[in-house]
């Protein structure tokens, strides 16, 4: 009875251990946005999509760097557009992000982009995509009741 008892204590702490060392699913390939994972890519936009249809969705770039080209995820067009932050081919950029890992893909996420004299954050430090709000103008304000 003592060895059977210890047999089947053996038995529940080898299953608990290997558990233990499993990863939960829903976590399984993704990386989380580390800021201090950060580094900063220096060089030539080769193309620029507005609204790539290509997960994740939104304003892609590619980037030519001195190690290789690439692709670059940048937040919400919206943003770019009401920041008037204009990205065509040729332009020179130092972007600030983070390539991250989901499924069995890698994507170069933007937080902060540099054109020139003109900084641009797209991200948050978290790395969740800034939101344009559009602003309302006076003219909106009275009409919908607001202050006068």
């Amino acid at each position: 009875m003592r060895n059977a008892l210890t047999l089947l204590f053996l038995l529940a702490v080898a299953a608990s251990s290997a558990l233990a060392q499993q990863k939960p699913a829903a976590n399984e390939g993704f990386t989380a946005y580390d800021v201090q994972r950060e580094v900063a890519l220096i060089g030539t936009v080769q193309s620029y999509t507005p609204l790539s249809q290509a997960a994740p969705l939104g304003p892609h770039l590619i980037l030519q760097t001195a190690s290789g080209a690439i692709d670059v995820h940048l937040g919400d067009s919206r943003l770019l557009a009401a920041s008037q932050f204009t990205i065509s081919p040729g332009d020179k950029l130092r972007i600030v992000g983070e390539l991250v890992s989901y499924g069995e893909r890698t994507q170069f996420v933007a937080r902060l982009l540099q054109k020139g004299i003109q900084v641009l954050a797209v991200r948050s430090v978290r790395g969740f995509p800034l939101s344009f709000m559009a602003p309302r103008n006076s003219a909106q304000a009275k009409a919908q009741g607001g202050s006068r």
